[in-house]
């Protein structure tokens, strides 16, 4: 068999491809984005695309799985609660060809708003889930997931982390399935979700989790490595490496199969040890189920609850016994560098600006988030992708028109069409008057210039229809448009001026490519 190093983000492409899956869809995200950049280059036999966000993605992906196709969607932990809507549909309706959602958690809020545990997600969506440890087991969880999704006619999720998504390790390749495309049927009270429908399927999903907590327990993804049974550590994904690092001794359940949790496997391997432990990031999510199932077990009184673990955090809790502030922190020992615009950076221009003029801005989720930072310490509110313009109709709503014409809205292109569309429809329904600034830097910079619906290329690098902002936000009904060059600075910060001091909505175009495409 071939072996080859990988990032755990492009074995999760492999273990799509060797599993036949037909259709992979996504939004670029960080921890996620190579996911769906792997598949686009390597297994072109995949059709694979970005759409405009992550819910739309999932939908797409559903509607591929009902019509009889193996299919993936992959996005990052925030991207799954813009797809949560049809989430917990697709958990009634189930699956026709097999459904893998990949999950990427950002423990550390690395490249993120928050660092929010998805697993909470499996648990109330009642959707399978498992973890891998590792660049191989994130390939063979992969395939595993397939096949898991049409056993048991449920859509499955694979959560990793950032440090699995971009850790590399050796990964050994598999040969590709033949999976046939399964008939498509027409099934009315299995795909159409009204109440008459839906009430018998949530029976159904219950009695499909029951069969997957056996399944559970039988499940290889769960192991007992049996060593010193004085202490016994239940871990997953990356913290396995980190326990078995500096309790190499220790009697280890390591789970793989995170929702539902096996039950008879912890409890076998709880009344075997003498003290028992739990080490994972994040939140208590296995120490709770632990002790609702009535053992004692020590994990978050030593484990940190915030950011991401490190062998060192591990070994200080379980062995040394001392406090984590025995850890020299990195402010203590790297200088700070906070990250900044590069260079020339057209954003760059847009916020002297409005610094300059001393607007109140309404931001959101890009690279131009940086213009909190100094040298422009321009930016006072941001929130989710999209909600740069809500919150910006929500302070006109709050402070009056003296507020109105004193800030902006800050969106980039992709941030835009992601979620900038519908708060923008609702500004001009509900006769606000707030002026919005799209940021179109002609790319989706801040993942790593992927395509979007207005550079005219699609992910597979086909040329498609350019989405034409000037067009759009017309027909949305703002009169008041205008499309710039930022670096024209003089003529920038006039439009500025008279489109905040406009008693309508209008919005400004800031048009330049990103300094870093060629």
């Amino acid at each position: 068999m071939q072996k080859k190093v990988m990032l755990g983000n492009e074995a999760i492409a492999r273990g799509a491809y060797e599993a036949d899956c037909r259709v992979a869809v996504g939004y670029p995200g960080t921890p996620s984005t190579e996911i769906l950049e792997t598949i686009a280059r390597d297994y072109r036999n995949i059709k694979s695309q970005w759409s405009p966000n992550e819910k739309v993605a999932l939908e797409v992906v559903a509607g591929s799985s009902v019509a009889g196709a193996r299919s993936m969607a992959a996005m990052k932990h925030v991207g799954l609660n813009v797809a949560a809507d049809p989430l917990f549909t697709f958990s009634y309706t189930g699956v026709n060809g097999a459904m893998v959602i990949i999950n990427a958690d950002d423990p550390g809020a690395w490249s993120s708003q928050n660092e929010q545990d998805n697993r909470h997600y499996a648990r109330a969506a009642k959707i399978p889930m498992i973890e891998p440890s590792s660049p191989a087991e994130a390939k063979e969880f992969t395939k595993i997931a397939f096949d898991i999704s049409e056993q048991f006619d449920r859509p499955v999720i694979v959560r990793i982390t950032t440090r699995i998504a971009h850790s590399q390790g050796i990964v050994e390749l598999g040969d590709k399935k033949d999976v046939p495309l399964k008939d498509f049927e027409r099934n009315p009270k299995k795909y159409v979700m009204i109440p008459a429908h839906a009430r018998p399927r949530h029976r159904f999903i219950e009695e499909q989790m029951e069969k997957l907590r056996e399944f559970s327990n039988k499940s290889e993804l769960n192991r007992i490595e049996w060593g010193d049974k004085k202490r016994g550590i239940i871990t997953n994904g990356v913290a396995y490496h980190y326990v078995k690092e500096v309790c190499p001794d220790d009697s280890v359940l390591k789970i793989g199969f995170t929702w539902p949790l096996p039950d008879e496997r912890i409890k076998e391997f709880a009344e075997a040890v003498d003290e028992l432990y739990v080490v994972e990031e994040c939140d208590p999510f296995i120490e709770e189920h632990v002790k609702a199932l009535g053992f004692k077990v020590t994990g978050k009184e030593i484990i940190p609850l915030l950011g991401e673990l490190t062998p060192e955090i591990v070994d200080m809790a379980l062995n040394r016994k001392k406090p984590l502030s025995d850890i020299p922190a990195y402010s203590d020992t790297v200088p700070g560098r906070p990250p900044a615009l590069c260079k020339g950076c057209p954003h760059g221009f847009v916020f002297e600006i409005l610094a300059k003029l001393d607007v109140v801005v309404n931001g959101d989720i890009g690279c131009y988030t940086l213009a909190v930072l100094p040298p422009y310490s321009a930016m006072h509110s941001q929130g989710c992708m999209g909600a740069s313009i809500s919150m910006h109709h929500g302070f006109e709503l709050a402070r009056g028109d003296e507020m109105a014409r004193n800030s902006v809205a800050v969106i980039g292109d992709s941030t835009f069409i992601h979620s900038g569309i519908t708060p923008l429809i609702d500004i001009v329904y509900n006769k606000g008057t707030g002026t919005v600034i799209i940021l179109d830097n002609r790319v989706t910079a801040m993942t790593g210039h992927q395509d979007n619906p207005a550079t005219g290329k699609t992910l597979m690098g086909e040329d498609t229809h350019e989405l034409d902002f000037v067009a759009l936000v017309k027909a949305i009904g703002v009169r008041r448009v205008v499309k710039i060059d930022p670096k024209n600075v003089e003529e920038f910060e006039r439009v500025v001026r008279e489109e905040v001091a406009a008693p309508e909505p209008s919005v400004i175009i800031s048009t330049r490519k990103c300094i870093l495409m060629k």
